[in-house]
């Protein structure tokens, strides 16, 4: 194993230190910009690291044990103002790559101990079983004794866990653990376990009942459900399906839907593109009429079902629904004239094919929702090309600690 020491230069997109060796880059994970590491060099362009020769006075105690073993978190290393800076120029990155020159906004932060939902590796093992998250670049998994990032109800049932799903795992297999906080209690879906049959089935039926949970599904297959898992959008109480998609944090959801409420501001009549189980349609709905456009037959219909059922009570404005998929079958940009407003929050691979027949409609005004600033900053091209103007840009935490951002973008035609 060869040992150098190098200077830290800058933090690449996933959070890795940039350091110069030979002419070639070198990545170095969890130091920082202007800090020099001792490390060991691996294959290709990485390395470990050793030991922290001269920190950075940006640097601060991580707040978990399992950091650097862990491999959820890069950046508990990392003073909190300088974190936010770093983020916040990771979009004005991506949006300078394509051109696109404007001020981005602070970065809406995210506070420890605030996701609701979370996906945990799990086996079985000669004691029993291990359950935490995957060690970095690895399939080994680091049994979790703490978590800073969850609420305290799914810390408080990791233990619970393995007793719940133990019957239905294998020492030759890796399984994980979905565990969302419901309105009704935890949903707990479950994905690379053994074949359902009777006897397990009725025994992990069982071991539902006793860990008191909404909800147990097996690869998809509901095997037990106590109580319907419920989420709360808006006011509007959606059954949550399984696997269903859920912003991980209630506080950047609530910063997700105040930013697009803003962004949308008056306008009477919206489209809400790849709206999931209606996390804008919900909050736009109270003061527009909305078409919610998803290809989730079962997301739409749980949000169809909620407004219909709750819609009158609340005061709802029409909602329609349609089931489509966005990325084979974009709506045209005739279709998008009857409104007056679009609403956009595509997956990670962004939507160019939707955002080239945004570009071709005469609607007013877009906003845009992304996890990802460069397929952001890449469809915000095509916007921009076809006669938008990108007026703002806010990124928001939900991945403490983490690389990921999302942000919100305000589109307007010029």
């Amino acid at each position: 194993m060869t040992e150098i020491e190098v200077d830290i230069r800058a933090l690449g997109a996933q959070a890795d230190g940039i350091a110069e060796i030979d002419g070639s880059t070198l990545y170095v994970p969890y130091v920082l910009p202007g800090e020099r590491a001792r490390v060991a060099l691996e294959e290709g362009d990485r390395a470990s690291l050793l030991k922290i020769v001269t920190p950075s006075h940006e640097r601060v105690s991580p707040p978990c044990r399992h950091f650097t073993r862990c491999g959820g978190c890069s950046l508990q290393h990392m003073a909190q103002d300088a974190y936010g800076t770093w983020k916040r120029e990771q979009v004005e990155a991506a949006l300078r790559a394509r051109g696109l020159d404007i001020e981005v906004s602070p970065l809406v932060p995210a506070a420890p101990r605030s996701r609701r939902r979370a996906t945990f590796a799990v086996t079985r093992t000669k004691k029993g079983v291990t359950i935490g998250y995957y060690m970095r670049g690895s399939h080994d998994i680091v049994p979790l004794t703490e978590c800073p990032l969850v609420i305290p109800e799914i810390a408080n049932f990791v233990p619970k866990l393995g007793e719940l799903v133990l019957p239905g795992l294998s020492r030759r297999t890796r399984a994980s653990a979905l565990v969302t906080w419901t309105l009704n209690g935890l949903d707990v879906a479950l994905s690379g376990g053994k074949p359902l049959d009777g006897p397990l089935r009725a025994e992990l039926g069982q071991r539902a009942q006793a860990a008191d949970i909404a909800r147990l599904s097996w690869d998809g297959e509901v095997v037990a459900e106590r109580r319907v898992p419920e989420i709360d959008l808006s006011g509007l109480r959606v059954a949550l399906p399984v696997g269903g998609f859920l912003q991980p944090t209630g506080g950047g959801e609530g910063a997700l839907v105040r930013l697009v409420r803003e962004g949308v501001g008056h306008a009477r009549r919206v489209v809400d593109l790849f709206a999931g189980c209606g996390t804008f349609s919900a909050a736009l709905v109270e003061n527009a009429a909305v078409h919610a456009v998803e290809g989730e037959k079962k997301a739409l219909a749980a949000l169809d079902r909620a407004v219909r059922r709750q819609g009158p009570e609340l005061g709802l404005k029409p909602l329609t629904t349609e089931a489509r998929d966005l990325a084979r079958r974009p709506l045209l940009a005739d279709e998008l004239n009857k409104f007056d407003a679009i609403v956009i929050d595509p997956p990670r691979a962004g939507a160019l094919a939707q955002a080239e027949e945004i570009a071709k409609s005469d609607v007013p005004l877009v906003v845009s929702v992304s996890c990802n600033p460069a397929t952001f900053a890449r469809d915000a091209r095509a916007l921009v090309d076809g006669g938008y103007r990108l007026e703002s840009v806010t990124p928001v935490d939900q991945f403490l600690w983490s690389a990921h951002v999302e942000l919100v973008g305000i589109f307007r035609r010029s």
